[in-house]
């Protein structure tokens, strides 16, 4: 099978519209949370969101395209054209049927939705946008990323809730070993901070109803409340090593592993041993002929719910065994939130600059230890270590389970 690399690199997120703004805000531990502005939530329960700020769609694409794309869709392209950018991808020296997408959504055209919806109940059928569907419906991320870029390969859209990102990439790694492609965009979008989105997570008292931005998102903490909504979209591009080499392209990292399994339990509660997420780490890691023993890091999903963040200790402790409590673990959720359908992807891209720059960036905000949540959590500051082996967790609602194990590149 093909060895499979990652050569770029794209982002929008609640810290930064690009990777570099992005990365930078993550090691400087800033907070991407704070008052929802998209409306008006004095009859809320919740009043906090980690929304993109300042991201115009015409600086990224045609403004005429950009009409015809719901929000989510315009942050894919936006980061699927920095990713291209980044991996020096000539599509004019590319068989565009090599080329694929998979970028998913969780959720898709929220906006959209409700807007039409209103429009319907208040001024009847015949006013409802003729583009309404196709800005809706979630696998238009994958298929605007393929329009605008000229990509004529696989493209796919994968749907777990917030184990898309993660398993979007997968689908993406194992399109590449099995050369149903040389390069494939991959990652996940979200744009779901609507009235009815954050209403319905409230409903299902998913989100935390803190009032302190910096207290808010707090996954591991034995005070969490619950997630912080999140939007944005992660893109990179994956390409066989073979095909990387060829263009004398620059390597970020290698991906080795990816796990997925079920928990077959619930439809929001993980499974409270954490053997799902168990399986999925150590499928990813049997994968890459990796031990515990090698691996550094874990980016866990951490979304500062109770459960969650319980039976992903308690997942880790299972998968990784001894090691377990020697590795260091982080929550990027603690600085932007939790994106969605999203999450998985902007993660992915933490772990390869982790790799890149010798770097484990904290928990930020936690405070008050857990005696269930017992691992290494990385509070007090970052970690600056060499960074060989990454593993990255996504748990979704429907016991979705997700890992990719992330290498550096040795050649």
């Amino acid at each position: 099978m093909n060895r499979v690399v990652v050569t770029g690199l794209g982002a929008v997120t609640p810290i930064g519209n690009n990777v570099e703004q992005f990365w930078q805000g993550v090691k400087e531990q800033k907070v991407g949370i704070a008052p929802i502005t998209r409306f008006d939530t004095s009859n809320y329960k919740v009043h906090l969101a980690a929304e993109v700020k300042g991201f115009v769609a015409k600086e990224h694409m045609d403004f005429k395209a950009a009409r015809r794309m719901s929000t989510f869709s315009q942050y894919a392209v936006a980061a699927a054209g920095e990713a291209i950018k980044d991996a020096e991808l000539d599509m004019t020296k590319e068989d565009p049927y090599r080329v694929g997408v998979s970028v998913g959504s969780g959720i898709g055209g929220l906006s959209d939705i409700e807007k039409e919806c209103d429009k319907l109940a208040t001024k009847g059928p015949s006013r409802i946008n003729p583009l309404f569907v196709p800005m809706m419906i979630s696998n238009m991320a994958a298929g605007n990323i393929g329009i605008q870029f000229g990509l004529k390969g696989k493209n796919i859209n994968v749907v777990t809730a917030c184990a898309t990102g993660t398993h979007s990439i997968g689908e993406a790694f194992r399109a590449i070993q099995y050369g149903d492609a040389d390069v494939m965009l991959a990652g996940g979008a979200e744009s779901s901070i609507t009235p009815i989105g954050v209403a319905g997570f409230t409903a299902l008292t998913a989100l935390t109803t803190c009032e302190d931005p910096m207290r808010a998102s707090i996954p591991f903490d034995k005070e969490r409340g619950g997630f912080v909504l999140g939007e944005g979209a992660g893109v990179v591009v994956l390409e066989s090593l073979d095909h990387a080499l060829a263009r004398g392209a620059k390597i970020y990292a290698e991906l080795v592993g990816y796990g997925a399994t079920c928990d077959a339990y619930h439809i929001t509660s993980p499974i409270e041993d954490g053997s799902g997420a168990a399986h999925a780490m150590q499928n990813a890691m049997n994968d890459a002929n990796v031990v515990p023993e090698q691996i550094d890091y874990i980016n866990a999903h951490g979304t500062g719910t109770h459960h969650n963040d319980l039976f992903e200790t308690k997942a880790i402790k299972t998968a990784l065994g001894e090691q377990a409590s020697k590795v260091k673990i982080s929550s990027t959720k603690s600085m932007i939130g939790h994106l969605l359908g999203a999450a998985g992807a902007v993660e992915f891209i933490v772990c390869v600059k982790s790799i890149e720059d010798g770097y484990v960036h904290p928990t930020v905000g936690y405070q008050v230890p857990d005696e269930e949540c017992d691992l290494d959590y990385v509070v007090n500051g970052p970690v600056e270590m060499d960074v060989n082996y990454v593993l990255t967790n996504s748990l979704g609602f429907g016991g979705h389970n997700a890992s990719l194990l992330v290498k550096k590149y040795e050649g």
